[in-house]
């Protein structure tokens, strides 16, 4: 079931049957990354006033997708070291903490008050994103080595990411485990990187298996639960991508990943769909793309989308009143919607009167796993991976 990764990174290349997500609105000025109180990703939940770190855990959540991390970066999702650590520092500056997409389906988000989750996912296993060294750690040229190296020398930039594999990942069997052993995510891409559209309902539930047991086979200790969908694009059947089985072994979904071209909703914002989130591709700073990660970052600095801003409590959902993003019902006993003056507001409440972009949509797809522990909108686009 070994592929070559020539074929990985041509099956990424796109196609026009994609929908991906699409039909966001023109970005809104409602808020903007402001600096925020420095913290440590892991601090414990402290009683902190929402309106003092202006929370909203409501808003967006950007989820990156990257490929291949190598010096001479020639495709069109592929990013030097560089530019791949040039991205990371800017992420940084902005506040951003990485979580995993297992943590994004569940609702599973603890970062510091203040601070902004930011997803890092990575699809077909390229030997470029990790390959471990004869010390038992990753190389430092590789995608996971400077994520290792970043988070030395910045603490409270939590190394974490989700990765979505295909048959023989990365081309070195202690890749997995080792990212398992971590608290990287490890998700679902199909062995052979097949168009879902184009497969049979059996072909894709025996693809699905057996990628989750090779990833189990690989790190026993791996929750195997997120699919980034091969090309972004949902088969016609779509409870497949929620689950299914092949000879006696199943496999269930949680969430699913598209390719483009936004940040995706919070997981408490009532339209969320865990079947078809957002990404923002990335790619080559030398051949620059409209909604691609630098569009996306640039907006924010001009305070053109509003970024998810974590109250530091877990437990609770905070938000503006003056959101209008609904919360989620399933939800409604953590919410804690607040004025924006300086009173906190009523619990579980919904409501809401400025706007906060909120892009949607429109295939489904999603990945998780377990990450180290730590504590909307705009034109889209088509390309998928």
């Amino acid at each position: 079931m070994a592929l070559v990764t020539g074929l990985l990174l041509s099956g990424c290349a796109g196609d026009d049957d994609d929908p991906t997500a699409t039909d966001s609105p023109a970005p809104s000025a409602e808020g903007s990354a402001s600096s925020t109180p420095s913290a440590t990703a892991s601090a414990p939940a402290t009683d902190v006033d929402p309106a003092s770190v202006k929370a909203n855990e409501l808003a967006l959540v950007p989820v990156m997708m990257y490929h291949v991390v190598k010096p001479e970066a020639k495709g069109e999702y592929d990013q030097t070291p560089t530019e791949f650590k040039a991205e990371l520092e800017r992420m940084h500056e902005a506040d951003f903490v990485p979580i995993t997409v297992q943590e994004l389906v569940a609702g599973d988000i603890d970062v510091p008050a203040g601070k902004h989750p930011v997803v890092l996912t990575f699809d077909d296993s390229s030997p470029q994103q990790i390959q471990i060294g004869a010390d038992g750690k990753p190389t430092a040229d590789s995608a996971v080595g400077i994520l290792e190296a970043f988070e030395t020398a910045n603490p409270d930039f939590r190394a974490t990411a989700s990765f979505y594999v295909n048959g023989s990942p990365f081309n070195d069997p202690k890749a997995v485990p080792w990212l398992v052993e971590n608290g990287y995510e490890v998700g679902l891409h199909t062995v052979n990187h097949i168009n879902l559209k184009q497969s049979s309902d059996a072909t894709i539930q025996k693809e699905l298996t057996l990628n989750s047991e090779d990833i189990k086979a690989a790190a026993p200790d791996a929750v195997v639960n997120t699919i980034s969908l091969p090309f972004g694009i949902s088969p016609t059947n779509k409870s497949l991508i929620r689950g299914g089985s092949y000879e006696g072994k199943s496999y269930e979904i949680d969430g699913a990943l598209l390719v483009g071209s936004n940040p995706a909703k919070s997981p408490f914002n009532v339209d969320f769909d865990p079947y078809a989130i957002a990404r923002i591709r990335s790619g080559p700073k030398s051949k620059p793309v409209d909604t691609d990660s630098t569009y996306w970052l640039n907006l924010l600095e001009q305070g053109k989308w509003t970024p998810y801003t974590s109250d530091g409590d877990p437990e609770k959902i905070s938000y503006p009143s003056t959101s209008s993003v609904k919360l989620g019902e399933k939800w409604a006993d953590k919410g804690n919607e607040y004025d924006p003056d300086g009173a906190t507001g009523s619990s579980g409440s919904s409501s809401g009167s400025t706007s906060s972009p909120n892009p949607s949509s429109t295939t489904s797809s999603t990945p998780a796993s377990t990450p180290k522990s730590t504590s909307s909108g705009a034109p889209s686009s088509t390309s998928t991976p």
